[in-house]
C-alpha cells in the first residue's frame, strides 16, 4: 500500500495529484506535436478542477503557467502563452514595512493620521477639502465608537485643526446614526421580549392543538 507521506509532495494541491501524475507523464512523450495536444488537454481538465479560476481575467494564461509550475518547468511544448521564468516565482516579494510610530489619538489609529498627512500634501484645493470632510466624517464615527457618545462637530474640527496644525478644516456636518446606551438597552430588551411572546405563544397554540389521541 503507498502512503500519501512516501508520496512526492503535491506542487498545488488544488489540482490533485492525477493532474501532476499527467504532467509527469506529458513530459515522458517524446513527439513534440502529441505532447502539445496532451498539454492542452490537461488544461482544460485544470479548469473544469477549479471553475472559480473563471472569475479570474485571463484565467487561461493563469493555468498555464500552473501547468508550468507543476512540471518544475520542465515541460517543453507549444503554449498560446509566454513560458513563465522559473526566478519569478522563487523570487522572495519585498518585505513590507510595520509602522513603528504610535499613534498620537489612540481612537482614530495611525491609518487616519497617515490620511491626514496625506491631504496636507495635496495641492489640489478640491481634493484637499474633499479628504478633510471624508477625515472629519471618519474621526466622528471613530469617536461615537469608542466613546459611545455623540461628540459636537465643533470638538472634531478642534482636534482636526489639532493634530494637522490648523492646515485642514471641514465644510460639511458629518452626520453618524448614533443610538444612546438607553436606547440600544432597550432596544435589546424589546427583542427579548418580542422572543419571549413568541415562544408563549407558539407553546399556547401547541397545548391548544395537541396531537389527537386515539
Amino acid at each position: 500500500m503507498e502512503y500519501n507521506t512516501t508520496r512526492e509532495p503535491l506542487v498545488i494541491r488544488e489540482y490533485g495529484r492525477h493532474i501532476q501524475k499527467m504532467v509527469d507523464f506529458v513530459m515522458t512523450i517524446e513527439d513534440r506535436e502529441k505532447r502539445t495536444r496532451n498539454a492542452h488537454t490537461i488544461v482544460e481538465l485544470m479548469g473544469f478542477l477549479n471553475p472559480q479560476l473563471k472569475t479570474i481575467e485571463d484565467y487561461k494564461h493563469k493555468l498555464w503557467d500552473h501547468l508550468y509550475l507543476i512540471s518544475d518547468f520542465k515541460l517543453d511544448v507549444d503554449s498560446p502563452y509566454p513560458r513563465p521564468v522559473k526566478e519569478d516565482y522563487i523570487e522572495k516579494p519585498d518585505p513590507i514595512p510595520y509602522p513603528h510610530k504610535t499613534p498620537t489619538y489612540n481612537h482614530l489609529g495611525r491609518n487616519i493620521e497617515t490620511l491626514i498627512e496625506k491631504a496636507m500634501k495635496e495641492e489640489d484645493e478640491e481634493k484637499r477639502q474633499g479628504l478633510a470632510n471624508a477625515i472629519a466624517y471618519y474621526m466622528k464615527l471613530t469617536y461615537s465608537n469608542w466613546h459611545k457618545e455623540l461628540v459636537h462637530d465643533d470638538n472634531i474640527q478642534s482636534e482636526l485643526s489639532s493634530i494637522s496644525g490648523g492646515k485642514l478644516t471641514f465644510d460639511t456636518r458629518p452626520h453618524i446614526k448614533h443610538r444612546a446606551s438607553k436606547d440600544r438597552e432597550d432596544f435589546v430588551s424589546n427583542i427579548g421580549k418580542k422572543k419571549n411572546n413568541h415562544s408563549r405563544n407558539r407553546n399556547g397554540r401547541n397545548r391548544k392543538y395537541g396531537k389527537k389521541k386515539y
